[in-house]
């Protein structure tokens, strides 16, 4: 039902929000935070805390300890003196007593850990580490591919075999990924649509619950400063309900585009901002289907929310309402981060076709897959559907609450509220 009253409702919503300062400065900053959000973790694997690392390889065997030094001499990371390397050799007897004579080395954090290698090593690639920390996958992962070179070159010194077959088994097979699509043929990938993935899916995760939470507080302020019964006596609750709905739906829908519009403009005209030999791949069919998409899962959400905001008096009591509804987007979200091994699992397909769900996981799911144009159609009816089927009860509540004050009602009062007929 849209009318001049709704009209005006929804005139009075996009007033209040979009000519705010704390809305320009949130819809201009969210892109900048995004930056430094995906720079500091950048940073942060980049610069992954092994400064000043200090370990004693111990080995049995001599031919192995030389190889070690070779090796270890020609890495970054040794050189820039992040890791500190000393070399001895000796029998795994005088390692024992080595051991426990350096064990307050370990404790005193005079040295980051003793790596031994016996000579068994050659045959199962078994060696021992000793710190006094957990586990540690970075310097496993640096120090363990060092010496497995080692141990290789060792391995098949004396059996005839050319330093050219044991670099070349060295090498781990490298994946050149392409995308087949039936409009397209064969797009080449290199992890870009992934990471456009991610995007989308945080852009809808943070939106939806800045914008439901703003329109919860907005019919709580309303219902305690009561402003709603001044508006009331002009427009009837639905109307207000609508208008309401409309006018956040809108202002959010204007700060997507924005949010969008540098991503765009990057990817459709070749900007060189992204990394050499990242691709992404994104027709401008699908930034359509985003921001319709966006806009009926907001308008979902949002009815969701002012129901709550009308339930409760306050924001602490809506606490207890508002739970769920995160949930519904909380969940989701985790939903697309699983895609990021696996785009093709059969979790993300079936949550894309789901109420709620298919709001945030199906345009993630449509960067990194082929999805059939049955699957948008009947993601998009499942939309439209959830709709239908909430707002009945959605108005019901939110017509007796927005007038109701006191004690905080009862689930059963709630359900009564529903089941009351005008």
């Amino acid at each position: 039902m849209f009318n001049n009253r709704v009209f005006a409702v929804l005139k009075r919503e996009l007033r209040e929000r979009v000519m705010t300062k704390s809305f320009i400065i949130g819809t201009l900053a969210l892109p900048f935070i995004m930056v430094l959000i995906f720079g500091f973790q950048y940073l942060m694997i980049s610069m992954e805390g092994d400064s000043g690392t200090s370990i004693v390889m111990v080995s049995e065997i001599d031919d192995v300890m030389q190889g070690l030094k070779t090796e270890f001499s020609k890495k970054e990371w040794v050189k820039n003196g992040n890791y500190i390397l000393t070399y001895q050799t000796m029998s795994e007897a005088d390692f024992e007593t080595y051991l426990d004579e350096h064990k307050s080395d370990i404790l005193d954090k005079k040295v980051t850990g003793i790596l031994f290698i016996p000579a068994s090593a050659m045959q199962d690639k078994q060696v021992k580490y000793y710190s006094k920390s957990t586990k540690n996958i970075t310097l496993e992962e640096r120090v363990g591919r060092v010496i497995n070179r080692v141990f290789i070159d060792n391995y098949f010194k004396d059996k005839g075999i050319s330093q050219s077959d044991i670099r070349f088994a060295r090498i781990n097979v490298d994946f050149n990924t392409f995308r087949v699509t039936k409009d397209e043929g064969f797009q080449k990938e290199s992890g870009g649509n992934l990471a456009l993935s991610y995007i989308f899916s945080f852009l809808l995760y943070i939106s939806l619950l800045m914008m439901g939470t703003w329109m919860m507080n907005s019919v709580i302020e309303e219902k305690t400063n009561r402003v709603c019964e001044v508006i009331l006596s002009s427009v009837n609750a639905r109307e207000l309900m609508t208008g309401k709905i409309l006018g956040t739906a809108l202002t959010g829908l204007l700060q997507m585009v924005v949010w969008l519009t540098p991503i765009v403009v990057v990817i459709f005209f070749e900007l060189p901002v992204l990394p050499r030999g990242f691709i992404v791949n994104l027709e401008f069919w699908q930034v359509i289907y985003f921001l319709l998409n966006f806009f009926v899962g907001l308008i979902t959400y949002l009815g969701l929310f002012a129901t709550v905001g009308a339930i409760f008096n306050t924001p602490q009591e809506a606490q207890s309402g508002v739970t769920p509804l995160m949930m519904l987007i909380i969940i989701p979200f985790l939903i697309t981060i699983s895609m990021i091994k696996n785009p093709a699992n059969t979790l993300a397909e079936v949550a894309s076709l789901l109420p709620f769900a298919a709001i945030i996981v199906m345009p993630a799911r449509m960067t990194v897959t082929d999805v059939p144009l049955w699957q948008f159609i009947l993601s998009f009816i499942v939309n439209i559907g959830t709709i239908l089927a909430i707002f009945p009860f959605a108005g019901k509540i939110y017509r007796i609450g927005i007038l109701r004050t006191g004690k905080k009602p009862k689930l059963k009062e709630v359900i009564k509220w529903i089941k009351f007929q005008y």
